[in-house]
């Protein structure tokens, strides 16, 4: 795990070890409204940053599937926007099938 990972994982944990369980409860709950923007910004960013190893020459959805320990197609499905499971994918129009 990288180490700027790693820090916002212990700062999680420093916030599930805050004391007073009020302060704590007022914390954990500050987290936790702010989570969907940042999952948001976050899938967005490592998107941006997909495509940004994916311009460079040579590069292709396996060599950067490689570089970051994923598969090919989830490479592919990041630059699509994709996430979760592939149930929750926009369905192929007859067009497209």
């Amino acid at each position: 795990m990288t180490e700027e990972a790693q820090r916002v994982f212990d700062a999680i944990d420093a916030l599930k070890e805050i004391a007073d369980p009020t302060e704590r409860a007022r914390a954990l709950g500050e987290v936790l409204k702010a989570m969907p923007s940042q999952n948001k910004a976050l899938k967005e960013a490592r998107q941006a940053a997909v495509s940004e190893m994916l311009a460079k020459p040579d590069a292709s959805l396996r060599s950067v599937g490689a570089e970051l320990n994923i598969s090919f197609s989830t490479v592919q499905d990041i630059m699509k926007g994709y996430s979760g499971s592939g149930s929750k994918r926009p369905k192929k129009t007859d067009a497209e099938a």
